[in-house]
């Protein structure tokens, strides 16, 4: 009875034991030597503010549609000592107002030892790209009025003096004196315009709207008129007489820091069309520098609003276009001389 008993026992224990090894070897535990391949699942996206950063490269749940554009780095200035600019301040020009108190003496907006550079009837060969070397090695700033005819004229160097970050005006298309009794109302407008006009012209962009008057000849009427334009005026606080017969860079220099000197800060008028303005400016900045002034510049809330009668007159006026746009020194070369 026994030996059947254990035979039967044994029988169970082998059955439930390869019952076991079969249920095992049958189901998913038991494939590890040959997975199957199945597809993989989508992977989840991060949420958009998920990131993590290695080693200076940022790893980004969702890439941007445009890559983020950088602030455009400030410029540093290459002399450590220069003049440089104090501050800038922004005029609004609405209801035409008047500064330089020569002929303005309600708005005083400079401190004691701040000036402004100014510097009419240009743009000029040599004598304006002269003034924006001496401006650029100091690292500051001016006010340019061109005569709309000089800037017809020389378009390229009335160019420079945008690129090069200084601040634009007009000064007439003739440098006609709009206080004579010989110019008709009408013929005054038509010169602030046609000035303002031919700077656009040549610029290929508005310019601001700062105007001063030819001579500093302020007609009252053409004063009213560009009140109504919204136009700002510029006469000075002192000039530096650097068109009289007679003068040179030494006697400039001598003018400007004796004037304003005695005033202690001020609108200082200049002519980017002078030689001795060229000659004098280098050495006028760092008598600046070294007596303690500060430069401010000038700049506009919003550029000039001009006719689109005289725009259209200017276009017609000018020169054919041709197709080439090429700076003269690239298309004629002297190969002998």
């Amino acid at each position: 009875m026994r030996n059947a008993a254990g035979l039967m026992l044994a029988s169970v224990v082998s059955a439930v034991l390869i019952a076991g090894l079969w249920f095992w070897t049958s189901s998913r535990h038991a494939d590890v030597t040959a997975p199957q391949t199945v597809s993989a699942a989508q992977a989840e996206q991060l949420p958009a503010q998920a990131s993590a950063k290695h080693d200076d490269v940022e790893v980004t749940a969702a890439i941007p549609e445009k890559p983020p554009v950088s602030a455009p780095s400030k410029a540093t200035c290459a002399n450590p000592d220069a003049l440089g600019v104090s501050r800038v301040v922004e005029i609004d020009t609405t209801g035409g107002p008047g500064f330089g108190f020569e002929h303005f003496k309600q708005l005083d907006f400079l401190a004691d030892k701040e000036v402004v550079l100014t510097f009419d009837d240009g743009p000029w060969p040599g004598n304006t790209p002269a003034v924006l070397k001496a401006l650029g090695d100091q690292c500051t700033k001016g006010l340019f009025f061109p005569i709309g005819k000089h800037a017809s004229y020389h378009p390229e160097i009335l160019k420079q003096v945008a690129a090069a970050g200084h601040t634009i005006g007009a000064h007439t298309w003739s440098h006609a004196n709009l206080n004579s009794k010989k110019l008709t109302e009408q013929q005054a407008k038509d010169e602030v315009e046609k000035g303002f006009s031919a700077v656009k012209l040549a610029l290929g962009a508005a310019p601001s709207p700062f105007f001063r008057f030819p001579e500093l000849q302020h007609n009252p009427a053409t004063v009213a008129y560009l009140g109504t334009r919204n136009i700002g005026i510029f006469s000075c606080d002192l000039d530096s007489f650097d068109f009289k017969k007679g003068s040179n860079a030494e006697k400039v220099v001598q003018t400007v820091m004796t004037k304003v000197d005695k005033l202690g800060k001020g609108i200082i008028l200049m002519h980017d069309f002078q030689k001795h303005t060229a000659e004098a400016l280098p050495e006028l900045l760092r008598r600046l520098k070294a007596g303690g002034y500060k430069v401010v510049q000038i700049k506009a809330k919003a550029p000039v609003q001009t006719l689109a009668e005289y725009d259209e007159a200017m276009i017609k006026d000018a020169k054919l276009p041709v197709a080439s746009t090429r700076p003269v020194n690239s298309v004629v070369q002297t190969v002998s001389e």
